[in-house]
């Protein structure tokens, strides 16, 4: 399976925000969503970096109560990983393992067209693990 499978049944929207905004919009935001990060983007089609949970509690520990009225630019990740829509699931499982993100920004031709959690991934497999298992359970019934 590949991301283009998985964005094909979750939907290609991206939760993004400016970098001018501030963290205390970003992070009203994805408490709105119920999300974990937000692509910075000032044209909703680039990816100019990426803003999760983990970078505001980062910036929490250095800014203290001067965080909230920071803009998302500046503490935001600006080396941001991203992935491509025929990339296979098992690969981005092994990259976000390796490199302890959890968010994929997918991007083709240079535009953004979908994001991918660790948690859309850990359900594609999963879903792909029961197809066979019930393929199997058809198979030796019919046997």
């Amino acid at each position: 399976m590949n991301v283009h499978t998985i964005l094909r049944n979750k939907g290609s929207v991206v939760a993004t925000i400016a970098a001018d905004a501030t963290i205390d919009e970003a992070v009203e935001l994805l408490r709105a969503r119920g999300i974990g990060a937000l692509v910075v983007s000032d044209d909703g089609k680039s990816v100019d970096g990426i803003l999760s949970e983990r970078d505001i509690v980062d910036a929490l520990g250095r800014y203290d109560d001067g965080l909230l009225p920071l803009s998302v630019g500046k503490i935001m990740t600006r080396a941001v990983v991203t992935c491509d829509p025929d990339d296979s699931v098992a690969e981005l499982m092994a990259e976000m393992t390796n490199r302890r993100i959890r968010h994929f920004p997918v991007v083709r031709d240079g535009r953004l067209c979908g994001i991918v959690s660790i948690g859309d991934l850990v359900k594609s497999r999963l879903d792909e693990v029961e197809f066979e298992a019930s393929s199997m359970r058809s198979f030796i019934a019919g046997a």
